[in-house]
């Protein structure tokens, strides 16, 4: 049975795309067919995958979303060219500016189900399907969490992105039931971007204080020279090419994909 899970933090910057290119890439490496779903108008995930994108033909979520019929979200998926050898189990379905439009349709009828919908019937052949969302609890945010069978959240250990964690953990406890997703819940907390500092040592610990085995190990580090690569080549080289410090951070996600397999009880 295929995995929904929603990525996601109510505030920008922690990491969320990272962690959903990169836990992605893991789960491939694993032999899982991956299916990410970019739900930010930035369209960041579209870029860093590498998908095979064309403005004039590609449909992206955004029609995904407007034409809410089970098996539509089929014509929108595409390949991620990445160049590494498990690229051919990623597929993605893109975002552009425009899907900012589909965040205004509070009017529409069932207008946060209408996702779920049209990957009803689009998804079976995928093993774990990755949804990047934006840092908001608005419209896009509640359609990625009707579709989702769980949330796993990304936070940098930092005071702005725990509270982006927290407004997030209470907005599903709070509204699962009344979004129709009721066993919706938080699969996991990924901690990202951690520099050797005091504060993201105190703050870490914090986390787990509070949430206990709901933080995953490993933590993701922030790393310049993974930045810099990412600077040079378009965020578009697998993590593990980046030399030695992106072996090691590769060899972080492998883990925190055996992790999600293990809690998604994904064959």
């Amino acid at each position: 049975m295929t995995n929904i899970t929603e990525v996601g933090n109510n505030k920008g910057g922690p990491g969320k795309t990272s962690v959903t290119v990169n836990l992605a890439c893991a789960l491939a490496r694993q032999g899982k067919r991956v299916l990410t779903i970019d739900m930010d108008p930035q369209g960041n995930l579209t870029g860093r995958m590498r998908a095979r994108f064309d403005p004039e033909t590609t449909l992206t979520v955004s029609e995904v979303i407007d034409a809410a019929t089970p098996g539509a979200a089929l014509q929108a998926m595409v390949p991620c060219d990445l160049p590494a050898e498990y690229a051919g189990l990623i597929s993605v379905i893109c975002a552009q500016r425009d899907l900012v439009n589909r965040a205004n349709e509070f009017h529409i009828p069932g207008s946060a189900a209408r996702l779920r919908e049209s990957l009803t019937g689009s998804v079976d052949g995928f093993d774990v399907v990755l949804i990047d969302t934006p840092p908001t609890l608005g419209l896009l945010q509640q359609m990625a969490l009707v579709a989702a069978n769980d949330v796993l959240i990304v936070v940098q250990p930092e005071k702005d992105a725990m509270d982006g964690l927290a407004d997030l953990a209470e907005f599903v406890a709070a509204n699962a039931r009344k979004l129709g997703n009721p066993d919706l819940g938080i699969l996991g907390i990924v901690v990202s971007m951690v520099r050797p500092i005091g504060l993201h040592a105190n703050r870490t610990a914090e986390l787990r204080e509070s949430y206990g085995d709901m933080v995953w190990k490993p933590a993701i580090p922030d790393r310049t020279a993974i930045k810099e690569a990412h600077e040079a080549e378009g965020g578009a080289v697998p993590v593990e090419q980046k030399g030695s410090v992106g072996r090691e951070i590769a060899a972080l996600y492998d883990e925190l994909a055996i992790r999600y397999l293990k809690e998604t009880e994904v064959a």
